[in-house]
């Protein structure tokens, strides 16, 4: 495989890691729901996703690592520039942390209440900030790329940013509707979860009825979102290497790659087929993986636009030369090699999760459950 080869190969493996992040960010969109659950309730939510939290978590520092590896230029741009906005996304999983850990312990001397009040904190900052952040690769940041910096002593910082480092992101309307799409899409596939998961006659009206709110909402910003995505201007890089402003260049890259379209569709008919099943039939309860794999057809769709098609992932709002592009912001060919190797064994890590899930979910979360567990068998 060519070192060109490897970049396409890697922003494919981030695409399915970006991917199931934001399916596993469900569990972010239920925990904003716990205010508007009955309180003698709230303990079968909480528990249906603290089996799961941590794979969320684990999902955003395997991504993180991932960008670390095979894109340095880009992990160093974004998460050293804008630290400000990955401070606060990395500051609400803390506390989430510290909210599943003593919820219930003895000792709490805060009361559950508290606690909840994180988990809310994070359920609403996590997905909307991380939406912020990913649009940022859509929409533009205000950085600047200087490789010769890093041999500057005085200034061995190869990316400069503005003075908010990446709190002008969240002033920016095109990523708050971005971000707060990805918020409902979090309580979409929640409510859904919490369909398939929970075995609870006033949970499931609950979430009937929220999940319809839910995925209109959704769905009104996906198709806003998708406008502007598709309307906006991005950087498209000629056969010398240098960078240019592109008019309709997302439009283009889904005409131009015609199976990134054709993914794009099914993934918004599974969505869609997932919501209203489970709203039509309140038997069916499969509306999860329905929802959930298209979901991540959808995001994958989005990065490879995104990235394929001479075009630059990360532009530049400062100076177009500074966007970032697979070819000028990979490891070296020597690096990504190496690691497509270790990559194999993806597919067996993922058969692991898989068979661990199924273990965990193969019975329904009851009140009889949470009602005879200890304090310290429960969150």
């Amino acid at each position: 495989m060519t070192h060109e080869m490897l970049q396409n190969y890697w922003w494919l493996i981030m695409s399915v890691l970006g991917a199931l992040l934001v399916f596993m960010l469900f569990v972010q969109g239920g925990q904003s729901m716990l205010a508007n659950t009955p309180r003698a309730k709230r303990p079968l939510l909480v528990n249906s996703l603290g089996r799961k939290w941590e794979l969320t978590f684990t999902t955003l520092v395997t991504f993180g690592g991932a960008f670390f590896a095979s894109f340095p230029l880009f992990y160093s741009t974004s998460f050293g520039g804008a630290y400000w906005l990955w401070i606060f996304i990395l500051f609400s999983f803390v506390i989430q942390a510290v909210a599943y850990e003593y919820r219930t312990k003895h000792g709490n001397v805060y009361g559950t209440r508290f606690y909840d009040a994180l988990l809310h904190i994070n359920g609403v900052v996590g997905p909307v900030l991380l939406g912020v952040a990913v649009a940022g690769m859509f929409f533009g940041a205000e950085f600047t790329v200087g490789k010769e910096n890093i041999l500057d002593v005085q200034a061995a910082t190869i990316s400069r940013w503005g003075p908010l480092h990446g709190l002008e992101a969240i002033a920016s309307w095109k990523n708050l509707l971005f971000g707060f799409m990805v918020y409902f899409l979090a309580r979409t596939l929640a409510s859904l979860y919490f369909i398939n998961n929970i075995d609870d006659e006033e949970v499931q009206k609950i979430q009937h009825r929220m999940l319809l709110v839910n995925a209109i909402i959704f769905v009104v910003l996906f198709l806003s979102t998708c406008a502007v995505i598709l309307t906006s201007r991005g950087v498209e890089i000629d056969a010398g290497g240098n960078a240019m402003w592109s008019e309709y260049k997302y439009l283009n890259n889904y005409i131009d790659l015609w199976w990134a379209l054709a993914i794009l569709l099914i993934g918004v008919d599974l969505v869609l087929t997932g919501i209203i099943k489970s709203l039509l039939k309140p038997k069916f309860r499969s509306g999860i993986w329905l929802a959930g794999i298209g979901a991540i057809l959808v995001v994958m769709s989005l990065f490879w636009v995104l990235g394929y098609n001479h075009t630059a992932y990360y532009p530049s709002l400062l100076d177009v030369q500074s966007s970032l592009m697979l070819a000028n912001s990979s490891s070296s060919e020597f690096t990504l090699r190496t690691m497509s190797y270790v990559s194999l064994l993806v597919p067996f890590v993922l058969g692991y999760i898989a068979w661990v899930w199924h273990k965990m979910d193969h019975k329904k979360i009851t009140q009889a459950e949470i009602d005879q567990a200890g304090d310290d068998e429960i969150y």
